[in-house]
C-alpha cells in the first residue's frame, strides 16, 4: 500500500498546513491523500512542484499483510 505520511511530515518542516493544499488540489482528492487512497500522477506531481522535492519525499510503499 502506498501511504504519505511522508508528504504531511513534508508540509511541517516546510511551515504549512494540509489546508495549504487547497491551492493546488481539490478537497476530494486531499481526503483521498488523508485516507492513503490512490491518486493519479498528476496530483503528486503538482505535489512535487508546489512543495520542490520529488515523489519519493511524499509517499512510501508499505507491504500489505493481504499481499
Amino acid at each position: 500500500m502506498i501511504t504519505y505520511y511522508r508528504l504531511w511530515d513534508k508540509l511541517n518542516r516546510v511551515h504549512k498546513k494540509r489546508k495549504d493544499l487547497l491551492e493546488i488540489l481539490s478537497p476530494a482528492t486531499l481526503n483521498k491523500l488523508r485516507k492513503n487512497e490512490t491518486v493519479t500522477t498528476e496530483t503528486i506531481n503538482k505535489l512535487c512542484v508546489y512543495l520542490d522535492c520529488q515523489p519519493g519525499d511524499l509517499l512510501e510503499f508499505e507491504p500489505d499483510e493481504n499481499d
